[in-house]
């Protein structure tokens, strides 16, 4: 399958027609989706036009953004003008959006073409993708797991061809677990780095970001998204920069922590093999790799604080809804917010409190090391439907860099013993988004090609792209 940096060369070149990969796109979409569930609605007319206008301008050599051309998909939290935000829920409107949400807006200014939606579970509340509205979303590899939530959609639609990128969401590692779970690249920035717009939550934990092919592919898409953010307490961190410019500097020097089993959280043995392996691998590019505890990371507060917080912006939620619409909900959000409800003052206040801790403490940690690299998740997708209690606190190995606000990547590195794939978690402090896609991109570039979801079959783009005379006539 071709990448969007693939594309666009193909596109420069002539070899590639946009309109020839928006319709294999739309097809692959048509034969493989229904397998797996991670498409909830496409703009086909749309989604050709504009591709059709992308085809005149590169005609005319005169393209009007790093992205024209290039098929995105966008998850269903996200607006996109011309389709309706569902949100996963029976409770939300199915109306038209009439202006696009402030990431898909600068998407689209650099020539990126929306087609679709992808499926996420309701409001993006859980670590799996399922919802009352659209279903059981499914994993590539095995299609009896899960894809990873809440942005299983996103993930399973890269991972099979159904366009090379995706906009997604991270509240708690709704980018990063589904990514690993579906052998793709999934990068958390520095919070509010993208702007999220009414995605955002109340408790500045959601972050918009990219799920891709490759790094190189999700840099090229986070510096169309960032830029100048506001100028609220959370927002320190300035956009507007090339994430592909030093891209390939490598890390040698670097200092990288990494912690194989951090204490508390039970790894299955296969996945922190893989972890050790690409650990070694950072080493031999010419990192310093030490392995260490990380005990911020170790305390009980480090997972229970983000569940309460969570809870309670469901409880928020839940409180502006009718009886009717409540009634609706998928039980797991009814319980969440129940949960929610029974929050007291002092518990919501030693959260933030402990928040506040973590942020400083590992501010101290990241003056020590450059980056921190753990497993992504500690275990194999579960079977669906459903979630297991054992999955039903934050995850955490993820959702602490949701409180601190720190960018982090998850990028393939292997497969379990029963053949699924393994995610490297890169950590940085806040701000150097940059060095964390470096040194992604020197595993990813180290590593070699990663293998593609049994399912997939042949492609057809690579099929486009071998062809003499294909793409648009001279």
């Amino acid at each position: 399958m071709l990448s969007a940096t693939q594309l666009i060369s193909g596109f420069r070149r002539r070899t590639l027609s946009p309109v020839e990969v928006m319709c294999a796109v739309l097809d692959r979409a048509t034969r493989l989706d229904p397998q797996v569930n991670g498409l909830c609605g496409i703009d086909e007319e749309g989604a050709l036009a504009a591709a059709c206008e992308a085809e005149d301008r590169w005609a005319r050599r005169a393209p009007c953004g790093p992205l024209d051309g290039v098929p995105v998909s966008v998850k269903d939290l996200v607006a996109v003008r011309g389709l309706p935000t569902r949100f996963g829920s029976l409770t939300a409107r199915a109306d038209l959006e009439h202006t696009d949400a402030p990431a898909v807006a600068r998407l689209r200014r650099a020539g990126a073409i929306p087609f679709g939606k992808t499926t996420t579970s309701e409001f993006g509340n859980k670590i799996v993708t399922d919802s009352p509205l659209t279903g059981v979303t499914r994993n590539p590899w095995d299609t009896r797991r899960s894809a990873g939530g809440s942005s299983g959609g996103s993930a399973v639609a890269v991972a099979l061809g159904m366009g090379p990128l995706s906009l997604a969401t991270d509240g708690g590692g709704s980018i990063r677990i589904p990514a690993c779970w579906s052998g793709v690249v999934g990068f958390k920035p520095s919070f509010d780095l993208v702007p999220a717009g009414a995605a955002s939550s109340f408790t500045a934990l959601s972050t918009l970001g990219p799920i891709a092919r490759s790094v190189e592919d999700a840099a090229l898409m986070l510096g169309v998204m960032a830029g100048p953010v506001s100028a609220d307490r959370f927002a320190r961190v300035e956009g507007g920069r090339d994430y592909c410019t030093g891209l390939t500097d490598g890390i040698a020097g670097l200092r990288i922590a990494f912690s194989q089993r951090p204490t508390g959280v039970q790894v299955d043995p296969a996945i922190a093999a893989c972890v050790r392996r690409a650990a070694r691998l950072l080493e031999a590019l010419g990192a310093h790799v030490e392995e260490v505890e990380v005990p911020p990371l170790t305390g009980y507060m480090a997972s229970k604080m983000h569940s309460i917080q969570w809870a309670v912006s469901f409880a928020r939620r839940a409180r502006a809804m009718s009886d009717e619409q409540r009634a609706q909900l998928d039980p797991d959000v009814r319980e969440l917010a129940e949960f929610g409800e029974q929050i007291g003052t002092a518990a919501f206040v030693d959260a933030l409190a402990a928040r506040h801790t973590l942020v400083e403490e590992m501010g101290g940690f990241f003056e020590e090391y450059d980056l921190l690299v753990t497993p992504t998740f500690h275990m194999a997708p579960p079977p669906v439907p459903g979630l297991p209690n054992a999955l039903r606190m934050a995850p955490p190995l993820t959702s602490w860099c949701n409180q601190t606000g720190q960018p982090a990547v998850s990028v393939p590195c292997g497969l379990t013993d029963e053949h699924l794939p393994v995610g490297l978690q890169i950590i940085g402090a806040r701000g150097t988004d940059a060095r964390v896609l470096r040194a992604a991109r020197a595993y990813e570039s180290a590593r070699g090609p990663f293998l593609e979801p049994p399912m997939v079959g042949a492609d057809v783009l690579a099929q486009l792209a071998s062809r003499p005379s294909a793409g648009i006539p001279s």
